[in-house]
């Protein structure tokens, strides 16, 4: 089933550990960034540096899926809204664009018209993933473009979708994902609560290399190839 995989990543401090990782690994670029592909076993995986944001991550999904990916695997640090501490590893399930919002037109928060709106990762690749990490907590990631670092609106955010974690880029892959049938599991890292001071703790973090996730990757992909 799995031939080809991509990787997409947002963060030079979280794409950087994982490549260093990899052996024989060819950077065959993505528009000006960086986009490495590597072979385990008889699977091909493309590891691809997309920029934060929600723009960004779609366009590298869409760019997996013209390569003939039929998996994408993200992973990253995320702000932990509920049920999470820093530095524990959560697995998303769901998905929801906490920032789109046609409310004035009589819509639900964050309903699309027409489409669906909520989006489910691969049930077998969520539970692959916790069999490698059974520690890690499973939940919805609300995604954004903005960094969540504000009492009140990460408290809105586990009021509203009772969310586990928020980030800038997963529910823009996991849309893609839906629309072109390619399956799809994130794995983040929690660098911080997403209140007042997480830019703060977020910065402690983002760039220390040490990346848990970015070992669950490859463990993952070894037990798929």
């Amino acid at each position: 089933m799995y031939k080809k995989i991509g990787v997409v990543v947002a963060d030079d401090g979280e794409f950087n550990p994982f490549i260093e990782k990899l052996e024989n690994a060819d950077n065959v670029g993505f528009f000006g960034r960086d986009c490495y592909k590597f072979a385990v076993n008889d699977v091909v995986v493309y590891a691809v540096h997309c920029g934060i944001g929600k723009v960004n991550s779609a366009a590298a999904a869409m760019y997996m899926y013209s390569l003939g990916c039929d998996t994408i695997f993200s992973f990253g640090y995320s702000g932990g809204i509920s049920r999470v501490k820093k530095g524990e590893v959560v697995i998303n399930d769901s998905f929801i664009e906490h920032d789109f919002d046609l409310t004035c037109l009589g819509y639900k928060l964050c309903e699309k018209p027409g489409q669906t709106y909520i989006y489910n990762a691969d049930t077998k690749l969520v539970e692959l993933v916790s069999s490698i990490c059974p520690e890690a907590k499973i939940g919805l990631a609300v995604s954004g473009d903005c960094f969540v670092s504000n009492d009140e609106l990460r408290d809105s955010l586990k009021t509203n979708f009772n969310a586990i974690s928020c980030d800038m880029e997963t529910a823009a892959i996991a849309s893609v994902c839906h629309q072109t049938g390619m399956s799809f599991v994130a794995i983040r890292q929690i660098s911080d609560d997403a209140g007042n001071d997480a830019d703060s703790s977020y910065s402690e973090v983002a760039y220390s290399g040490d990346i848990a996730p970015a070992d669950i990757i490859l463990e993952l992909i070894d037990k798929l190839a």
